[in-house]
């Protein structure tokens, strides 16, 4: 055995040593990768039913809202008709009873001079 085939071991060796050193760091950055891995699939598996009921939960918001719509239609409807027949009320028997309240006042001012 020359010097040469002993540097050669030498070398081999150290290099071993070297690859083991290094092999134990990258072990464990491999299982934080994996468990990072876990975590992300674990995740998604408890977050896409949330999603899918925050969905559902905002078409039924909505399906209120549009009952809701339908009501307030209908409320709107009703005070423009209450609005119209108070007008046509008005119209009809205001004129008529202002012109008998203001002859029972005529009437009861000559009766006050005549007695």
């Amino acid at each position: 055995m020359n010097i040469g085939d002993i540097a050669g071991i030498v070398a081999a060796v150290a290099f071993l040593a070297l690859v083991a050193f290094l092999a134990v760091p990258l072990l464990k950055v491999g299982k934080v990768l994996d468990a990072a891995t876990d975590s992300v699939r674990e995740i998604t598996a408890h977050t896409l039913p949330v999603v899918d009921e925050a969905a559902a939960t905002i078409a039924a918001s909505n399906a209120q809202l549009a009952k809701v719509d339908a009501v307030t239609t209908a409320a709107t409807e009703v005070s423009q008709n209450v609005s119209a027949l108070t007008t046509l009320v008005s119209a009809t028997v205001g004129g008529p009873l202002i012109k008998v309240a203001a002859f029972s006042y005529a009437v009861r001012r000559a009766f006050r001079r005549g007695a």
